[in-house]
C-alpha cells in the first residue's frame, strides 16, 4: 500500500492535511538519505545537520497530524521554517541528493505553511 493510500484512510483529515502528511513523510525520508550521503564531507556538515533536524521535525509533524493533535499547527510553522532553511543549504551544493532534497523540502515548506495558517 502506498503512502497516499494509507493517508487517505486516516479519518478526519482534509485533503490538504493528507497532502501535508505525505509531504512531511517524503521530506523525512529524503532528508535521511541526504544526510547520510553528506556524512564524511566537511563541506557538507551543516547540510547533514539540518537534514537530520528536518527529518525529525517532519516525521513528528506527520504523526501529530495523523492523530489530530492540537499542537500540529504550532509545529507546522517550525517545520516550514526548518524546511526552507535546509532547502537553502541543499541548493548550495551540486550533489544530486542535495538537489533532490531541496526540491522536496520546498514543497513540504509550502504545505506546512498552509497548515500553520489554517
Amino acid at each position: 500500500m502506498s503512502l497516499s493510500d494509507t493517508a487517505s484512510k486516516i479519518d478526519g483529515l482534509s485533503d490538504e492535511q493528507r497532502e501535508c502528511v505525505e509531504n512531511c513523510t517524503e521530506a523525512a525520508t529524503v532528508c535521511e538519505w541526504c544526510a547520510d550521503e553528506c556524512l564524511g564531507d566537511a563541506d557538507m556538515e551543516e547540510c547533514a545537520r539540518l537534514c537530520r533536524d528536518v527529518a525529525d521535525l517532519t516525521s513528528l509533524h506527520a504523526r501529530l497530524m495523523a492523530r489530530g493533535s492540537s499542537y500540529s499547527a504550532q509545529l507546522a510553522q517550525t517545520c516550514a521554517d526548518a524546511c526552507e532553511e535546509c532547502a537553502d543549504e541543499c541548493e548550495r551544493h551540486d550533489a544530486d541528493h542535495c538537489q533532490a532534497c531541496a526540491e522536496v523540502l520546498i514543497q513540504c515548506a509550502e504545505s506546512c505553511r498552509r497548515m500553520a495558517s489554517a
